[in-house]
């Protein structure tokens, strides 16, 4: 079965034009002639022509009417346009092209011209559509690709937060649930438009799979330590901070053996400023106010938020509106106020995904 003919609609009010350009083309292509361009939407509802041809000069509708009304509407905005003219002056060939034409051609026209200009038209128009075609299916192949790699990226990530998890002895979805309640902080702070210039310039997926990570340093802890059922001295405590510095550590290590280490830089903020404090006295740089990264700034709420909601090993969960009340009045100076005023406006939510 041979390949479809090309469709090609000429619209000229002179019959003699019409005949003349059908008997040129119509031994390739199949040929629609129209005397009228107010005839055009009737004939674009039946079919859809790989290409018209349009003369500029008619009394109802002219060319330059016609192609606007092709161009406004998505689905004949595509089709290429060959303008057909007696006027050879070079204001009318520029309005033409600037309307969307792809081609100007004068009348009386040469058959030869006419075919060859058609036949260079429809190939540039195939090729264009083929490689539209590519891109799109190069993108979706990208997007898989990327698909593979982050769903790869979260499961490594995953099974080293449940392993962190596992020998802090601490159960109930810790991870799972601190990336809800950052997923849910991001979320409001754009709603609000607080800090939402920066947050704009993240990749938020990324950022929330990265904070998996953000104890990773609790590995380097002694278990004696990790797991001891009471309060810790104060020896034992300074050796537990040094987590931070443990978690960036090993995530510059992973970082300097792959090339896929967006998340990672993400990770390495989350793991070294996750316990500063707003007022400066936190650990383990001691840093301050705005000098703490936002993404630390957040963490904080949610990390202390869900040590406090859940049990450890050194003391039994709170309720919810304990928890507020700790973080309100017994914890002064320690998170970014305009974090917690939108944290303490929607606590609801928050519980919600606790619960």
């Amino acid at each position: 079965m041979g390949e479809a003919r090309k469709k090609i609609i000429i619209l000229d009010d002179d019959s003699t034009n019409l005949t003349v350009a059908k008997k040129t083309l119509s031994g390739s292509y199949d040929v629609l002639p129209i005397l009228s361009g107010k005839m055009l939407p009737r004939m674009l509802e039946k079919i859809s022509p790989d290409l018209i041809l349009l003369d500029i000069e008619m009394p109802d509708m002219s060319g330059y009417d016609v192609i606007k009304v092709l161009k406004a509407d998505e689905r004949t905005a595509t089709i290429p346009v060959i303008f057909l003219t007696g006027k050879i002056d070079p204001e009318s060939e520029i309005k033409g092209l600037s309307l969307g034409a792809v081609d100007y051609i004068t009348k009386p026209f040469s058959p030869t011209l006419l075919s060859k200009r058609v036949e260079l038209h429809l190939l540039v128009d195939e090729q264009r559509t083929q490689l539209r075609q590519y891109a799109e299916e190069l993108e979706e192949m990208v997007d898989e690709k990327t698909k593979t790699i982050l769903e790869l990226q979260n499961s490594i990530l995953k099974t080293v937060a449940e392993l962190v998890e596992s020998r802090d002895n601490i159960t109930g979805g810790h991870i799972e649930r601190t990336q809800s309640y950052l997923h849910l902080l991001v979320g409001i702070l754009l709603r609000h438009n607080i800090y939402a210039l920066e947050i704009l310039k993240w990749d938020v997926d990324l950022f929330v799979m990265s904070s998996q990570l953000h104890d990773v340093g609790k590995i380097s802890i002694s278990d004696g330590i990790l797991m001891k059922p009471g309060r810790l001295t104060a020896e034992e405590f300074n050796e537990m901070k040094k987590h931070t510095t443990y978690g960036i550590d090993i995530i510059r290590k992973i970082s300097e053996r792959t090339k896929e280490s967006n998340f990672l830089k993400y990770a390495e903020i989350l793991a070294g400023t996750h316990h500063e404090k707003w007022d400066g006295t936190g650990y383990p740089a001691g840093l301050s106010g705005e000098n703490i990264p936002l993404q630390g700034r957040l963490m904080a709420i949610a990390d202390v938020y869900d040590a406090l909601t859940n049990d450890r090993p050194y003391k039994k969960d709170y309720t919810h509106e304990e928890a507020l009340r700790i973080m309100t009045t017994e914890m002064p100076g320690h998170f970014d106020p305009r974090i917690m005023e939108v944290f303490l406006q929607y606590d609801s939510e928050f519980e919600s995904v606790r619960v």
